[in-house]
């Protein structure tokens, strides 16, 4: 397929520095691809507030994302968009607020994202009531799940499309639950759902075991990646840094160095998008070469670090791979 007016755009116009490091990093997953190899997507920041779904869920949908790993955050809001977007509040002068201005916005029961506030009871509440439902049903059946299988359990019900308020094409959680697309949600429960989930777990309501836990994440995604890593090998599109990236790039040196699976091949591609300083040991600001010396990535790995904003860099990467 030719490409669309988008691709051909940047290709046109996007020539050198971070522009170019854009380019150079959607031809190489688009290489990857075309090479039957596959692809980790990982989410960190506000990536669902942000509405990424907008692009990953065309993504998914052509089986372009192979695999997901986000934060609890991101696991949730993109839900929370589809069930109450006309009950958020734009910011666009969040620069400005004074503190009063904040805390007015917590006496009306907003979350504010950057320049995007989350309603509370439209939002939070509204998922709460019905994951209830759902994690009472497991844990008085003494049955386990990860938290991204009790969302899918709740999307793939039907009880949340009375509420939708976008089209659902637009969500990342809908196409990835229609698809079963595997998801590792590390630290989930440093979200909002979490939160609410260990609440009931400190009232007695719910066993914490009912949710499967972070290292039961890292042995299943050890299992995945053994299972998918023959070929062209599985690549890694980051997208921000913290836990979401951190979490999963781990595997390859804790089959090699831990388990001494020598066999295992290293991260086929890497790509991180991130603005974030490169000094002071930050994890976000490491660059791709130092992941070599922790048995990462190869020294043949093709590398790219887009050093931008991800809300503007990740849609138009998407687009070039969907030839808009």
């Amino acid at each position: 397929m030719s490409k669309g007016p988008i691709s051909q755009f940047i290709e046109k116009h996007y020539l050198h520095f971070n522009a170019a490091a854009l380019v150079d990093a959607a031809k190489g997953y688009e290489a990857h691809l075309l090479d039957n190899g596959k692809m980790l997507v990982s989410l960190a920041g506000a990536m669902s507030t942000a509405e990424l779904g907008k692009s990953l869920a065309e993504m998914i949908r052509q089986d372009k994302v192979h695999i997901i790993s986000c934060t609890g955050a991101n696991l949730e809001e993109d839900i929370m968009n589809l069930v109450a977007h006309n009950s958020y509040k734009r910011v666009p002068n969040y620069r400005d607020l004074s503190p009063q201005e904040e805390w007015d916005l917590l006496e009306n029961h907003y979350n504010r994202v950057t320049d995007t506030c989350i309603p509370e009871e439209e939002a939070f509440r509204r998922l709460q009531s019905h994951l209830f439902d759902i994690w009472n049903n497991a844990d008085s059946k003494g049955e386990r799940y990860f938290p991204h299988e009790f969302m899918y359990q709740m999307i793939n019900s039907g009880v949340l499309e009375q509420y939708y308020e976008i089209d659902p094409k637009d969500s990342w959680m809908v196409a990835a639950a229609e698809k079963n697309l595997p998801i590792v949600v590390p630290g989930w429960e440093d979200s909002t759902m979490g939160n609410i989930f260990a609440s009931y777990c400190i009232k007695g309501e719910f066993k914490a075991t009912t949710m499967k836990s972070g290292i039961e994440y890292m042995m299943w995604l050890a299992d995945w990646y053994t299972k998918n890593c023959a070929g062209k090998g599985i690549g890694f599109f980051q997208i921000g840094g913290g836990i979401a990236g951190d979490f999963p790039i781990c595997v390859v040196p804790m089959l090699y160095q831990d388990m001494e699976m020598h066999d295992v091949p290293f991260w086929s591609y890497f790509c991180q998008i991130s603005d974030s300083t490169t000094s002071y040991g930050s994890y976000s600001g490491a660059v791709p070469n130092e992941k070599i010396t922790w048995g990462k990535l190869d020294i043949t790995t093709p590398k790219f670090i887009v050093e931008s904003d991800a809300t503007i860099v990740a849609p138009l990467i998407f687009a070039y791979l969907l030839d808009y």
